[in-house]
């Protein structure tokens, strides 16, 4: 699912279904000191440089970045990928519609998205805020496979309303969010997008989930709904394709959805969960440091619940955070080092070990 923050030239050729992208104009890796209190992070490097950049996540053999993209000449989120130094970045996904959460395959030979494009090439409306802070759970969204190049795309869902926040496991199984049965649950599906399997069941907004490197368990953001205000504004919301993204905790489960526990007990939103490789902790962005929950930071956490400890000082945005296979990087999305107020900007640091 997109950002919780509020919210650049590409040309694209379309022969016989191939899509041949122009490479995105991009200076150098620019390095940007931690801050006060960023001692886990050395070496941070700026990879994107404006618009609304976010939800990169590496490739298995920890080489690319694959990340979705608003900017100049892309009105609504489309999805690119980029070497992990920043070069080579351009568009996979096709351009219509609007794109989220995209993940490589274990091979690294095709990648998977959601997207709103059979519903329409244009981007889709926009949330109406009169009902405060909402996240729009678009009715079209399905979830897609393609080449790496973005070529030879095939639907994996087609069931009525929202399916996105698809991430691959090391086995090439899917997991995703779905509205399919009334609620926002977790599913699994083969690569091929068979053998579909619901793992939560529970009334609220279960989503956002990562297998363990070795894909035993899962992580995910969720909150199980017990007050009726509470729930009835989400049944309503809902109903009308948004949702209120304002309480939200960590949660862990086996891969098969058994044994699910919630580890952070937190105000506010906690969000973009993933494991370290080890699979002992996990990684975080959340804004329960801040009494007007503008600010979302990261922080790592043991998976039992343990030893919160915060990662980011940044005064306003970091989140998706995510490690890469080695454990020695960690790239996340964030609104420092701006040029232009609202940027939100993909960076990578090494990772120092404790």
């Amino acid at each position: 699912m997109r950002r919780v923050v509020p919210y650049a030239f590409v040309v694209l050729v379309s022969l016989g279904g191939v899509f041949l992208s122009a490479q995105q104009p991009a200076g150098p890796a620019k390095t940007v000191a931690p801050l006060p209190g960023e001692t886990r992070l050395r070496n941070i490097r700026q990879l994107t440089f404006g618009g609304e950049n976010a939800e990169a996540y590496f490739s298995f053999d920890g080489t690319h970045l694959i990340f979705q993209s608003t900017r100049e000449g892309v009105p609504c989120d489309q999805i690119f990928t980029m070497a992990i130094d920043g070069s080579g970045q351009r568009r996979v996904s096709n351009g219509d519609g609007r794109t989220t959460c995209a993940y490589f395959t274990p091979r690294g030979d095709s990648l998977v998205y959601a997207s709103t494009y059979l519903g329409g090439k244009a981007c889709p409306p926009k949330p109406d805020f009169s009902r405060g802070y909402v996240w729009p759970i678009y009715g079209t969204y399905d979830i897609f496979r393609a080449k790496a190049d973005g070529s030879g795309i095939e639907r994996l869902t087609d069931t009525p309303g929202y399916d996105a926040e698809a991430t691959v496991g090391p086995d090439g199984r899917i997991i995703f969010t779905s509205v399919r049965d009334g609620d926002m649950e977790l599913y699994v599906m083969d690569a091929d997008g068979k053998n579909v399997k619901r793992l939560t069941n529970r009334v609220g907004p279960d989503g956002g989930a990562f297998f363990s490197k070795d894909g035993k368990l899962i992580v995910w953001r969720g909150k199980t709904l017990t007050d009726p205000k509470e729930l009835d504004d989400y049944k309503a919301l809902l109903k009308e394709g948004l949702w209120r993204p304002t309480n939200l905790e960590i949660m862990v489960a086996n891969a098969d959805g058994s044994n699910i526990r919630t580890v952070t007990k937190l105000p506010g939103a906690s969000f973009a969960p993933f494991f370290t490789p080890d699979s002992r902790q996990i990684i975080f962005s959340s804004n329960h440091l801040d009494p007007r929950g503008r600010n979302f930071d990261l922080f790592l956490v043991n998976v039992d619940g343990t030893n919160i400890e915060r990662i980011t000082t940044n005064e306003s945005f970091d989140g998706f955070p995510m490690f890469s296979p080695d454990g020695r990087s960690l790239v996340f999305a964030s609104n420092r080092n701006n040029a232009t107020e609202g940027d939100t900007n993909i960076f990578i640091a090494e990772w120092v070990a404790r």
